[in-house]
């Protein structure tokens, strides 16, 4: 769980079958580490990691800025 996600510079770009192994490995961990209860979001701190997770769930990834700036409008 604590690996790439596989979306480091232009990696995805340039290796494109590993960087969809490494983020779906990602997103698999992620999914088992919650077990029958999904997480709402994914949070990231990395505008790559979180462009690259979001193509392949449904689930929202967001920046951990938002996330804190939702908290602090409430």
């Amino acid at each position: 769980a604590h690996l790439c996600c596989g979306s480091a510079g232009t990696y995805s770009v340039l290796n494109p079958t590993i960087s969809y192994q490494l983020r779906d490995r990602k997103l698999g961990n992620l999914a088992t580490t919650f077990g029958d209860q999904a997480p709402e979001q994914i949070v990231s701190a990395n505008i790559g990691c979180i462009s690259h997770l979001q193509s392949g769930t449904e689930t929202p990834v967001r920046h951990w800025i938002e996330v804190l700036d939702e908290a602090l409008q409430k």
